[in-house]
């Protein structure tokens, strides 16, 4: 694989709105009502590509409630990636919520 091949790739751009994210939503605001979802970028690999080649919309969804004072991105990736138990809680029960409303 050569740099000039990835670099001939095309942007993956996916509209923020629609039935998919309202569930992500209203399954993160059952958890915490206070909770807003909001779109990002994020640099590093992904599937997105491939699958939107054969018209799929692609979405990341980790729903962890992190501590403010957590400095997360030392952590990501890092030697020692950690996140608190009580954030995979929430996250676990989030999601559980989507997948069985959605």
């Amino acid at each position: 694989m050569t740099r000039e091949w990835i670099a001939q790739l095309p942007s993956v751009e996916t509209p923020f709105g629609g039935p998919l994210t309202d569930a992500m939503a209203a399954a993160l605001r059952t958890e915490d009502p206070t909770a807003t979802t909001v779109p990002y970028m994020l640099s590093g690999g992904t599937d997105a590509k491939s699958f939107q080649s054969l018209g799929m919309q692609c979405y990341g969804f980790a729903p962890l409630r992190l501590p403010p004072d957590l400095d997360f991105a030392s952590l990501f990736h890092g030697i020692d990636e950690r996140v608190p138990v009580d954030a995979l809680r929430f996250g676990t029960r989030v999601l559980e919520r989507f997948l069985l409303t959605s």
